[in-house]
């Protein structure tokens, strides 16, 4: 088959391309943190010096909510969420793609309300006193970043509905020398 039969249009592209930069450079950058705080907090501080750093729990884990939302919507170009496709063998063509589209409506419809309701949860983290543990730590920030994040998972559903009505496939994307 032609290489170019595989290649999604090029809006896609652009995303694809700024959704793997963003995952490898955030996430990356974030991983490092995790691991080096983690190794001295708790080799050094910890074990050493017996004085665990105060509130690491709070940063590990509000680091892990950057890692989860910069990988949502990655996850959902490459195919990486689960999908339960039992009866699509028994369907007709055109059927199983009407009811992907109205599928993929309805997971629009859902995640632009939760992309909403993040954002809205953002606004009122302070007023709220929603914070961490230890250190206080607005979750404000991050209810915006898992806004976003959701937002633009919302954005790749409805290039997967383009991609259907255009050409009757998703074309997802895949990383040189993915087997899937």
């Amino acid at each position: 088959m032609d290489d170019n039969a595989q290649k999604p249009p090029g809006a896609i592209q652009l995303l694809d391309t700024c959704l793997t930069w963003f995952a490898l450079v955030l996430g990356g950058a974030t991983l490092v943190f995790m691991t080096a705080f983690s190794v001295w907090n708790v080799l050094i501080m910890r074990k050493l010096l017996n004085s665990p750093i105060v509130g690491a729990e709070d940063l590990l884990v509000l680091a892990l909510v950057v890692i989860v939302a910069l990988s949502v919507p990655l996850g959902a170009r490459t195919g990486a969420h689960i999908e339960i496709e039992v009866l699509e063998s028994s369907m007709s063509a055109g059927f199983a793609k009407w009811s992907m589209i109205f599928v993929k409506i309805l997971g629009f419809v859902v995640l632009a309300l939760m992309s909403w309701r993040l954002w809205h949860a953002g606004e009122t983290a302070e007023k709220f006193g929603e914070t961490t543990q230890q250190l206080l730590i607005s979750y404000g920030p991050f209810y915006y970043l898992l806004a976003v994040s959701i937002g633009i998972y919302a954005v790749v559903i409805l290039l997967d509905i383009w991609q259907l009505i255009r050409s009757d496939k998703v074309i997802p994307l895949k990383f040189h020398g993915d087997s899937l």
